[in-house]
């Protein structure tokens, strides 16, 4: 069974909006998101989408990238997982808006897609 810790936030670099004056929707898409049950230990593998309107800060490709794929043996469950990466998100963008969608692959028949959501204000 996976135990490794979660990936600290503190990983999640930033750089300023190149355009604070005007709204803009940021899309990222992380098709290869795995961690692990922490019921089975089997791989649990999701498409996570994020969608958001950046205030004073952008998040950094790379970055987030190197974060995502850092859950890789994190024991968790999907709804505690999506929450988490949308917190940790929340915290170093502090966004005017933000969306994450965690859709998990079947096992057994059942997939489940997790969407948290933020808005400013």
């Amino acid at each position: 069974m996976a135990t490794d810790p979660a990936p600290k936030p503190d990983s999640l670099e930033t750089f300023d909006n190149p355009n604070p004056t005007r709204d803009f929707e940021i899309r990222i898409d992380a098709p290869e998101f795995t961690c692990v049950c922490p019921k089975t230990g089997h791989p649990d593998f999701a498409n996570m989408t994020l969608i958001y309107v950046p205030a004073a800060k952008c998040v950094e490709l790379k970055a987030y990238k190197l974060y995502i794929h850092a859950w890789r043996n994190v024991g968790i469950f999907h709804e505690a997982v999506t929450n988490r990466i949308a917190e940790d998100l929340i915290a170093a963008l502090q966004p005017k808006y933000l969306k994450l969608i965690g859709a998990f692959h079947a096992h057994g028949g059942i997939t489940t897609t997790v969407t948290v959501e933020h808005k400013d204000g």
